[in-house]
């Protein structure tokens, strides 16, 4: 199924995920499994959520067989219509949830070492946003250790969201 998007159009900040799982693929909405309930409880603690003030993505819009990593082929094939929707929304700040989505839209390797430093995506029309790769909330409940950097990263974005 095609998963898209969840969450409130024109939000001024955009979560961009990797891929739909199972879960995402069955019900059609991307971070609905335990992944989004952990992404669901990280918002909360900045007060945002995707029912008054997050739209949430994903850089590819199928579930990848085998519940693999998306390819660079299929990540390239999608990446317009991301860069679409960072232009149509105009966000004040998109977080990579992951080292796919640093790695589509920024070009970037390593989760461990971007994480928590802002950088700026550029669209194919010139436009810019401002945007910060995180930890994916699927690793996080593999190495809840690092849910504190998760915490630091978060306030970060709340601070840029305060400042506009």
């Amino acid at each position: 199924n095609t998963v898209f998007a969840d969450g409130v159009p024109g939000a001024d900040l955009l979560v961009i995920g990797e891929a739909p799982g199972r879960d995402e693929d069955r019900i059609g909405k991307p971070f609905v499994g335990r992944a989004g309930q952990l992404l669901d409880r990280m918002l909360a603690g900045i007060d945002r959520s995707r029912e008054t003030n997050v739209l949430i993505s994903n850089v590819i819009y199928w579930r990848p067989p085998g519940n693999r990593t998306p390819s660079p082929m299929e990540t390239a094939i999608c990446r317009p219509f991301v860069e679409r929707l960072i232009e149509l929304t105009k966000p004040k700040a998109v977080v990579l949830a992951g080292g796919a989505p640093l790695q589509a839209m920024l070009g970037v390797t390593g989760i461990m070492r971007a994480r928590g430093k802002w950088r700026e995506i550029e669209t194919h029309s010139g436009a810019r946003f401002a945007a910060l790769p995180i930890f994916h909330p699927a690793f996080l409940l593999r190495q809840p250790a690092n849910k504190r950097l998760a915490w630091a990263d978060l306030q970060a974005l709340a601070a840029r969201l305060r400042e506009g």
